[in-house]
């Protein structure tokens, strides 16, 4: 509907029946091609613009993806929801972003999902329990946990080799001279920090080098407190790995009100490449997380299984890079 244009006002101007209309824009039986012609050309005089809502009624199918989100505070989650949305605009999808307080998806959360009849899920940083699991399967709702994956594979993931990418960066700090490693990790709870810090000991404790872990949140505040926390103690390490970037750059700033120099006393290696890792004021050390090619995994495992829903599981695991830069 547009401008108190409905479909009944299009049938009308046409001179065909209400059901035809609903026919041309929503699919269905077919309709002849002159019909059809009449429709779009009343519709188009009227300004009419069919309502996504009514269809998805209509065809029990809608053109709308969930995109369950928690962290929009970290600069990298509004990244890979702008990247969904452009990948998912030009397919003719649009995004029904929901936001989310809490670790652990709510029930409210997926009744709402169910309500807009979406035709997919993603869920990037959040946790689903099992009993609300059922509810997409019950409906066979696709869906992905992107940048996350779960030990029982009970849903389709994509995300970055996590492991491996950590490892590397441990190598790489070792190859520059660092022997006394610490550790800043993201949520617990989560298979991304957890993956991450395996690697990074991994490689450490191979090398038979010391190192300590600090538990963090994946903010600002909590780099930076962190690291204030760990001066207070007297102790500078050689360098620092930190979960991701946007805590990174309170390690950073930490590190200068302290007239620490970076990378001359301490390295610092932060993780995801957000646009501000690039900015003067760090230039920050980091591993690129391939944004672009998990989302286009993700696409196009979701096109899949809207065409012919399988609920077929698995991971899916997409090498990044380390960037090179000053504070190494």
């Amino acid at each position: 509907m547009s401008n108190g244009v409905n479909a009944k006002d299009v049938a009308r101007l046409a001179g065909v029946s209400q059901s035809s209309v609903s026919r041309v824009f929503f699919g269905g039986a077919s309709v002849s091609e002159k019909t059809r012609q009449k429709v779009l050309a009343a519709a188009e005089e009227l300004g009419y613009i069919p309502n996504e809502f009514a269809r998805s009624l209509i065809t029990n199918k809608s053109k709308i993806i969930g995109l369950v989100m928690k962290g929009i505070k970290n600069p990298f989650y509004p990244q890979v929801l702008k990247e969904f949305t452009v990948a998912f605009k030009k397919l003719g999808y649009s995004i029904l972003f929901v936001h989310t307080n809490h670790d652990e998806i709510q029930k409210e959360d997926v009744k709402m999902l169910l309500h807009y009849n979406v035709a997919g899920v993603i869920i990037t940083d959040a946790a689903l329990s099992l009993n609300l699991s059922e509810d997409f399967k019950k409906f066979k709702i696709p869906l992905v946990l992107f940048n996350r994956k779960v030990e029982k594979q009970e849903f389709f993931s994509v995300c970055t080799n996590n492991l491996e990418a950590s490892r590397q960066i441990a190598e790489f700090l070792i190859q520059k001279g660092c022997t006394d490693m610490v550790y800043i990790s993201g949520d617990r709870n989560t298979s991304t920090s957890l993956e991450r810090e395996k690697g990074f000991f991994e490689v450490v404790e191979k090398h038979q080098l010391p190192y300590e872990r600090y538990d963090s949140d994946y903010s600002y505040q909590g780099g930076y407190d962190t690291t204030r926390l760990i001066l207070k103690k007297g102790r500078i390490p050689s360098a620092f790995f930190v979960a991701n970037d946007i805590m990174s750059f309170g390690v950073l700033d930490a590190l200068r009100e302290h007239s620490i120099e970076v990378p001359g006393q301490v390295k610092v290696v932060g993780f995801d490449n957000i646009d501000m890792a690039s900015w003067p004021i760090y230039n920050l050390t980091t591993w690129e997380q391939p944004i672009s090619e998990m989302v286009d995994e993700t696409v196009e495992y979701m096109l899949a299984e809207i065409e012919e829903y399988t609920g077929a599981t698995g991971n899916v695991e997409i090498r990044g890079k380390l960037i090179k830069r000053k504070t190494t």
